[in-house]
């Protein structure tokens, strides 16, 4: 009798394999085909792991090729790795004072520019000099964590940051330094002031890189577009051109997003905390404001496709695309594994242990079947197609998301009174002023608009930084392309 697998091989492969053999197909048609299988899918497992960072490893990316992948760590260094072989080739101290939350290679320089953000409120870059060491230097600077970069497809240059102060800039690299784009702020009936956004994340629209969306401490993921923007600082609005949002999660005060993805036809990706996550068309936004909005269009909005399953709390976890045309969903989770859903139903196709506690990003490779992973542990997990019997799904897959479930139903909010709120906030407050005295000087905080004032030169395995700092560099004034 044929099993499973060998039924959905030999009816999946087969006439595959016999259309690329006579010509029928191409190779690359074969390719993508064969990489997108769920039987593929089926079969990853662990790969390997890259060891050397001395912290929690908080970003891994792939460059352009995909041959190099690069990694950042709460031991405030950057490592450049050749995945293939498990081989680092490259370690730097980055010049941040704190844990480092996103490191991403800038396309079609070689892989000689490296940009990174991190706890401190700060986005540097790294560039690898001929001798081999590294410059490192600030670009600029956010009041509070920067968790996320966005890197304009395809560009040397540009690419946008956001942070927990509420603020997205914008950055050129010709230019060395931020433009502040605008802050982002609460939508508000009443009189009362907005709230300030605190921001996890930012991405692009691949298929039109003028669009750019963002999310963080309410329910609405926010699509702005950068052609409404002026490179002077002096804008005003941060009204976006959409917005998305669950219909059940709309006037919400108990979920915030985590993550952010686009697929290569623009469909829109959210996480929520303590809550799910979920894939939205194009023709679902609510417009520009969601006060404007009619219980008629509410009502007549087709719902996002659901993915269920994992628990999304104690971190601020990503969200991803896998397969050539973004055949599946992966997220990690608090239960420290790894969900791979198929996204046209929203199926679970593998599930498997990723961290011995929690699995924070996950990330594609941009052409093969691979992935890299990276949690609370100290390494750097890699992912690919596996001989061997493993299961796709665990045989306590049912008690895994039903535990998840529970624990994420759980977690209702508590309700405070005005007077306890106060408190909490000059508590807050208190803590945020001292954490910036301690991490900055008076002047540092005072000159904001000085940046490449911190420029070092780091060694390639050793990690000595050197005192030496180079003068500033005059970049002229910077514009938005």
């Amino acid at each position: 009798m044929e099993t499973t697998n060998f039924k959905r091989i030999k009816h999946g492969f087969f006439p595959e394999i016999i259309n690329r053999e006579m010509r029928i197909s191409s190779p690359q048609t074969f390719s993508r085909h064969f990489s997108s299988s769920q039987v593929i899918v089926e079969k990853i497992d662990l790969y390997g792991e890259l060891n050397g960072h001395e912290g929690c490893v908080n970003a891994v990316e792939f460059n352009f090729n995909g041959d190099i992948l690069v990694s950042g760590s709460d031991d405030k260094h950057v490592m450049l790795w050749n995945w293939a072989t498990k081989t680092k080739t490259l370690c730097y101290a980055s010049g941040h004072l704190d844990n480092i939350f996103q490191a991403r290679i800038m396309p079609l320089t070689d892989d000689k520019r490296i940009i990174t953000s991190s706890a401190d409120g700060q986005v540097r870059l790294g560039e690898i000099l001929e001798n081999g060491q590294v410059k490192t230097r600030r670009l600029g600077k956010h009041q509070g964590r920067v968790h996320s970069l966005a890197v304009e497809p395809g560009s040397p240059h540009i690419f946008f940051s956001c942070g927990e102060d509420g603020l997205v800039q914008h950055y050129d690299l010709r230019c060395g330094s931020a433009s502040k784009l605008f802050h982002c702020f609460s939508f508000k009936e009443t009189n009362s002031p907005p709230l300030n956004i605190r921001l996890n994340a930012i991405i692009i629209d691949p298929r039109n890189p003028n669009y750019f969306a963002i999310g963080g401490s309410d329910e609405y993921a926010r699509v702005y577009d950068i052609r409404r923007y002026r490179s002077d600082g002096s804008n005003v609005s941060d009204e976006p051109v959409n917005l998305f949002c669950p219909r059940h999660l709309l006037h919400s005060n108990h979920v915030h997003i985590t993550g952010l993805a686009y697929s290569k036809a623009s469909e829109l990706l959210v996480s929520y905390n303590d809550e799910l996550i979920y894939l939205f068309q194009k023709n679902m936004g609510l417009g520009p404001s969601p006060l404007s909005l009619e219980s008629e269009t509410q009502l007549s909005n087709e719902e996002p496709q659901v993915y269920a399953g994992h628990r999304n709390s104690r971190t601020v976890k990503g969200v991803s695309f896998f397969g050539p045309k973004d055949e599946y969903v992966m997220s990690g989770s608090d239960c420290g594994h790894i969900f791979i859903w198929r996204k046209k139903d929203a199926k679970l196709v593998r599930v498997m242990v990723g961290d011995r506690r929690i699995v924070n990003h996950l990330e594609p490779h941009p052409c093969m079947p691979f992935l890299a992973t990276c949690g609370f542990d100290k390494d750097v997990k890699l992912w690919a197609p596996m001989a061997g019997d493993a299961p796709a799904l665990p045989k306590n897959l049912t008690k895994i998301t039903e535990s998840n479930r529970q624990n994420r139903e759980d977690q209702s909010p508590a309700t405070l009174a005005p007077d306890v709120i106060m408190h909490v906030v000059r508590l807050q407050r208190r803590q945020m002023f001292g954490y910036v005295e301690r991490r900055y000087s008076r002047s540092d905080l005072e000159s904001d608009e000085e940046d490449g004032d911190e420029d070092y030169i780091s060694g390639i395995a050793n990690d000595i930084t050197f005192s030496e700092e180079y003068p500033g560099e005059n970049f002229g004034d910077c514009k938005i392309s």
